[in-house]
């Protein structure tokens, strides 16, 4: 029977630091949702059905789930593969953002304009989180 760790709880590894931090951050940006919800409805795509609180509180929901499932290493494999799914699936309403921030002042749409790149690491920190999870 080992002292440092059993097969219930792997050890917090250094690889597993960005698990953690991508949960805080998940987790920090979905209570968001249900704390200031105005500004994530504003970027909420009109062409999309229904009523934009729908979807932010639907991608508020996704976001805590999906930092949780991070943080608990038996579903931190499952948890990356919809922290992708979910960084896909937001996308169009940072294009939308940049789309009604056009004529704002330059700084706000340099904010705007820099979460579309800002995509891409967030999605291979996902994919080296589930590369780097534990197996079960």
């Amino acid at each position: 029977m080992p002292t440092t760790t059993t097969e219930l709880e792997p050890s917090r590894s250094a690889s597993q630091l960005p698990a953690y931090r991508t949960a805080a951050m998940l987790i920090g940006i979905g209570v968001g949702h249900f704390v200031a919800p105005k500004q994530f409805d504003s970027i909420v795509p009109a062409e999309l059905p229904g009523d934009a609180r729908f979807y932010t509180y639907a991608s508020g929901v996704a976001e805590v789930g999906i930092g949780t499932m991070l943080l608990v290493p038996r579903t931190r494999r499952a948890g990356a593969a919809f922290a992708i799914a979910l960084f896909l699936a937001v996308f169009p309403a940072n294009v939308n953002m940049c789309r009604l921030w056009w004529d704002k002042p330059l700084h706000m749409k340099l904010i705007a304009l820099a979460r579309l790149p800002l995509q891409v690491p967030m999605i291979t920190q996902a994919l080296a989180i589930r590369r780097n999870a534990p197996k079960y």
